[in-house]
């Protein structure tokens, strides 16, 4: 099998790990890393089993040999990263939140689309064996009908203004870096818009918030999200029906999930995985590439516009 080469961008925590677990893929490589620093790429590439690094970015959308472009930079920088990959001619994987805003994010799907190249935001959570797993015990009618969907991710961040975190220049906020996963989780279960929101949010530094309660309805479904900068949230997913429900701990990262009828575990997956868990969404994109696709059905431009629809009404209520 030919193994595709990705061209890493941005060499933070999230690069770091991404690259870890393409050793648990079978179709992709780690082929060029860039930053915006020589010497980091550098150390970067060696770390990785890189064979190529380079100062700027545009150097790596330029080498003909990189065949996807995994995009891990700051939120607010994603739209121009993936437009300069996409215009060179790139595939590309961008993280999540691939855009900042419903109109970058719709103007980077017709570019992806007038340029002939595939696109995907790095909703890797959809991915993961236990999430699947979930989804199929829904389809199943294993729960019966969804009444109730609860998700929540929280991590304390202390304050710091020169932070990424609490930069509204840097599209800073609990919500576009960890909201996006209680959402995600809804979206994935229900495959609807939510409707009537009503937000709770606690700013705390130049219009950016460190804490946010939401509650909606997706037609008869009711739904329970919370993000925090503050403190750990429970991190856990419930998908509730009205014959049983599915508990989901960690579900941004699931390892596992169990389906219960009332106080009774009927059935409980774990995954086993050696891998953090972005090997699932990497190798997903080598098949697609290898299959000549230009969208994933489970992580679709559709998808992503939602979650950046739903993030802008959001804020718009804080």
């Amino acid at each position: 099998m030919k193994k595709i080469n990705w061209g890493i961008v941005g060499c933070g925590r999230i690069a770091a790990q991404f690259c870890e677990d393409l050793a648990h893929t079978n179709n992709g490589v780690a082929y060029a890393v860039a930053a915006r620093s020589g010497d980091d790429a550098t150390a970067f590439a060696s770390k990785y089993g890189a064979a190529n690094a380079y100062e700027g970015y545009q150097a790596l959308f330029d080498d003909k040999n990189v065949d996807v472009v995994y995009i891990a930079t700051p939120h607010n920088f994603h739209f121009k990263n993936a437009s300069d990959a996409i215009k060179a001619g790139k595939h590309v994987l961008c993280e999540k939140p691939i855009t900042v805003s419903v109109d970058e994010c719709k103007q980077l799907s017709l570019l992806a689309k007038k340029h002939d190249v595939f696109l995907m935001e790095a909703m890797w959570t959809y991915f993961l064996p236990a999430i699947q797993k979930a989804k199929k015990w829904v389809e199943q009618g294993r729960i019966g009908t969804i009444k109730h969907v609860k998700a929540d991710f929280g991590y304390p961040v202390p304050f710091n203004p020169d932070g990424r975190e609490y930069n509204p220049d840097l599209a800073g906020g609990c919500l576009l870096d960890m909201g996006i996963y209680p959402l995600a989780i809804a979206n994935f279960f229900l495959n609807k818009d939510l409707e009537n929101l009503h937000v709770r949010a606690n700013i705390r530094y130049k219009g950016v918030e460190d804490d946010v309660l939401i509650s909606a309805n997706c037609g008869d479904v009711m739904v329970s999200l919370t993000t925090s900068f503050q403190c750990r949230l429970g991190n856990g997913a419930y998908i509730i029906g009205d014959k049983g429900y599915i508990k989901i701990p960690d579900a941004f990262r699931a390892y596992e999930c169990s389906l219960y009828e009332l106080d009774d575990l009927i059935e409980h997956f774990e995954d086993g995985r050696q891998s953090q868990g972005y090997s699932f969404e990497a190798q997903e994109v080598g098949r697609l590439l290898s299959e000549n696709k230009r969208e994933s059905d489970i992580m679709s431009h559709s998808q992503s516009l939602l979650l950046q629809s739903q993030m802008e009404r959001i804020k718009a209520l804080f």
